[in-house]
């Protein structure tokens, strides 16, 4: 016996959908306003990424600071070299931090950067309560202008 639709019954299955049964048809002032909603937020959203980046280039710009070694040389005292590019002109302060074997912070202070050049490289001490196993460069701050 063949189960194979007849010509008849396939003319009936393309028939047109029950009316309401896939919801309303024609709603296009809908989903033109929910295609403008979401083009403003892509938009906003576009220009805070892009406002976010522009600022975070412009401040690393003008002081961007590395601690490349670091040497424990008593209980009390750690020597590192501090790295600091930046623009000529700009002057500023760069904070350097040293943790113990328990992870406590045992020193922390601020280093001034002079304006002159474009960069500045010293080897410079930080005074520490107790025997300092880490040196971190935490940020440099320009000076205001």
């Amino acid at each position: 016996m063949d189960h194979s639709p007849t010509p008849e019954t396939r003319t009936v299955a393309a028939a047109a959908p029950p009316a309401d049964r896939y919801g309303r048809g024609g709603d296009r002032a809908a989903d033109r306003k929910l295609r403008v909603a979401a083009a403003v937020c892509g938009v906003l959203f576009l220009g805070l990424v892009a406002w976010l980046g522009g600022s975070y280039l412009l401040r690393e710009t003008r002081l961007n600071g590395t601690v490349p070694t670091f040497q424990t040389v008593s209980d009390t005292e750690v020597q590192l070299q501090l790295s600091v590019r930046k623009s000529d002109g700009t002057s500023g302060v760069c904070t350097v931090r040293s943790q113990g074997t328990d992870g406590a912070v045992v020193g922390q202070s601020d280093f001034r950067v002079p304006a002159a050049g474009s960069s500045y490289v010293e080897v410079v001490t930080l005074r520490t309560t107790a025997r300092g196993t880490t040196a971190e460069l935490l940020g440099c701050t320009p000076d205001k202008e």
